[in-house]
Order: C-alpha cells, then sequence, then structure tokens
C-alpha cells in the first residue's frame, strides 16, 4: 500500500511539472525572429489572428513544441524502464546503443530509398523501431549469460562499444552520399529537433498514447524486475517474458522519439532519476513524474537552444549533453 502523503506528494508534483510545462509553451510560443508578441497571443488562439500571426504560430512553432514535448517524454518513458529491467541506474537508450541504431535504420531509409513524401512521416518510426529492435537484440544477447542471465553492468558496457560502432556505420554511410542528405544526417547526429510539422506529431502520437497506459499497468511488474532475481522468480515473475517484452516497449518509444528528433541522448537517464529522487523508486508514483521531466526538459533544451544562443541557434542534443554528461559522469562515480 502506498502511504497518502506519497499519493499527495505525486499530485503536487504532477501539477508543478504539468504548470512548468505550459510555462515553458507559453514562452516558447512568443519567442522567435518572426514576431508574435505575448499580448497577440491568446487573439490568435481565440481566431482573430493576422494570416501570418496564424502561419508563424500553428504551422512553424507549435508543432516544433508538441513534438519536442512528446518526444521528450517518451525518451524518459523508455530510460525508466530500462533502468528498471536491468536494475542499472546509468541505462539510457542513448547511452546504451538503442537510439544509434535506430539512427543507423533512419539514415539507410533516408539515403538509399525511394521516398514518397505523404508516407514519409509515419515511415521513419516503423523503420527505426525495426532497426533499434535488431541493435537492442544483439546487445541483450552479448550482455546475458547463460547461467546468471542478463549482468547489468555489462549491458552498459556493450551498449557503448555498440554505440560508438553504429556511429561510425552512420560516417561510413554518408560519406559518399549527396550533399543534401549529408546536411540531414549530421543535424540528425547533433540531435537536431527537424520533424517540426503536424505529420510528424500525429505519427508520434499513437506510439504513446498505446505505450504510456500499458507501461502503466506494468508497473508493479518493473518494481518486482527491480529487485533481485530470485525474489522476483520467487513471487512468480517469469523474467525472461516480461524482459523482453518490456525491452520492446522501450525501444518503441525511444525509436519513434529519436526518428523525429536526431540523436538525444540523457534525458532518459536524468528524468527518471529526478522522478525518483521526488517520490522514491516504486513506479506507479514515479513513471508519472519522469514522464513529465522528460517532456519538460528536452522542452526547455530546445527553447533554449533554438532562441537564445546565437543567431541560427544550437542543436537541442547539445544543450541536453551539456547538462546530461556531467550528471552521467557523477551517476557512474556515485555508483
Amino acid at each position: 500500500m502506498i502511504h497518502p502523503s506519497l499519493l499527495k506528494r505525486q499530485r503536487l508534483l504532477v501539477w508543478l511539472f504539468a504548470g512548468l510545462i505550459l510555462s515553458t509553451i507559453v514562452i516558447g510560443m512568443g519567442m522567435g525572429s518572426a514576431g508574435v508578441s505575448y499580448e497577440r497571443l491568446i487573439p490568435i488562439i481565440t481566431g482573430n489572428g493576422t494570416f501570418k500571426e496564424n502561419f508563424v504560430l500553428f504551422s512553424l512553432r507549435l508543432p516544433r513544441i508538441v513534438i519536442t514535448l512528446l518526444a521528450g517524454m517518451a525518451l524518459a518513458l523508455s530510460g525508466s524502464i530500462l533502468q528498471g529491467i536491468t536494475r542499472n541506474d546509468l541505462a539510457d537508450p542513448g547511452i546504451i546503443g538503442i537510439n544509434s541504431g535506430a539512427g543507423v535504420g533512419v539514415a539507410i531509409f533516408f539515403l538509399f530509398f525511394p521516398i514518397e513524401a505523404g508516407a514519409f512521416a509515419y515511415m521513419l518510426p516503423v523503420i527505426a523501431f525495426i532497426s533499434a529492435i535488431v541493435t537492442a537484440c544483439l546487445i541483450y544477447f552479448f550482455s546475458s549469460q547463460r547461467q546468471s542471465g542478463l549482468q547489468p553492468v555489462r549491458l552498459v558496457l556493450v551498449g557503448i562499444g555498440f554505440s560508438l560502432a553504429l556511429s561510425g556505420t552512420m560516417i561510413v554511410l554518408i560519406s559518399s552520399a549527396e550533399r543534401e542528405k549529408v546536411d540531414f544526417i549530421a543535424k540528425w547526429l547533433t540531435g537536431n529537433i527537424w520533424g517540426t510539422d503536424w505529420p510528424f506529431v500525429w505519427a508520434l502520437l499513437p506510439w504513446l498514447v498505446v505505450f504510456i497506459p500499458f507501461t502503466l499497468y506494468r508497473a508493479n511488474r518493473l518494481n518486482l524486475l527491480a529487485l533481485s532475481e530470485p525474489v522476483a522468480i520467487g513471487v512468480g515473475v517469469s523474467l525472461e517474458k516480461e524482459r523482453i517484452i518490456l525491452l520492446l516497449t522501450a525501444v518503441a518509444l525511444a525509436a519513434s522519439a529519436v526518428s523525429v528528433t536526431g540523436g538525444i541522448s540523457f534525458i532518459g537517464l536524468m528524468a527518471p532519476h529526478i522522478a525518483k529522487a521526488l517520490v522514491g523508486p516504486r513506479h506507479q508514483l514515479f513513471l508519472p513524474i519522469a514522464i513529465l521531466v522528460g517532456g519538460w526538459l528536452l522542452l526547455l533544451a530546445d527553447t533554449i537552444g533554438h532562441n537564445l544562443i546565437g543567431p541560427n541557434g544550437i542543436s537541442t542534443g547539445i544543450i541536453v549533453a551539456f547538462i546530461g554528461a556531467p550528471y552521467f559522469v557523477y551517476l557512474l562515480l556515485k555508483k
């Protein structure tokens, strides 16, 4: 049974981070080179804006804001699942190579296959998912031992190795590609939010609609998997079956996100830790907080990188890395 005080704290934190997300959205809607003043936001939203104001807000800024928010939520939930099933606080879809695996699939699809404009946005998450699944299966295979099962530390080391190898593969793929396509892949590698049209929102949204409720439903299983293997087996959990189901869920969430945002790491690492520090390690409590924290962190990083740094901005992935890399080192030394 969860103590009522923890439930009350969780509700307060949900409202707090929802408020931070809303405030950041409002700030982002009023920032940018094309002028839309804050005083004009309510008239524009209520249908009284000019053609230029409507175009800037509804065709340029809002799609980018929504896609960034959704991607941050997906990456945070993916990281939470990976940390639970591996019992490793350093697990993150970007660090252990899943994002790189998805990126190689996206690069091959973009460089070598004919692209239909209407289906492009909807095909990318599927291609990224297939490629990430292959990568995750290989990482899982090399991280497991027949006698002792999955080795959490080994998984991180193998994942980092795969991430480096796949990044090298990406460079080889683009070395002989056309200049325009090379520019796209280069931006993808740095975590540049590029899927900024409404079709990309509709392509990403179903993955979250399906997998967020599914993960919350399996929260108690994640609690058991986070314990020692003998305890989980003793209460009747089928370890390999649950790990595979939840690993597929984590891969699907990460792949769908990075297919439209590029190679962004550390959101899946930081958000679960922040949530656990606030409400404790029970997944029923911290998963909703982690989802909101991840969405807000990526939205904040994109707002800073896109609007405040330099005339052309800086990639969101670089802003996140400035925050996440020192945090990763801190966790590595601590654990």
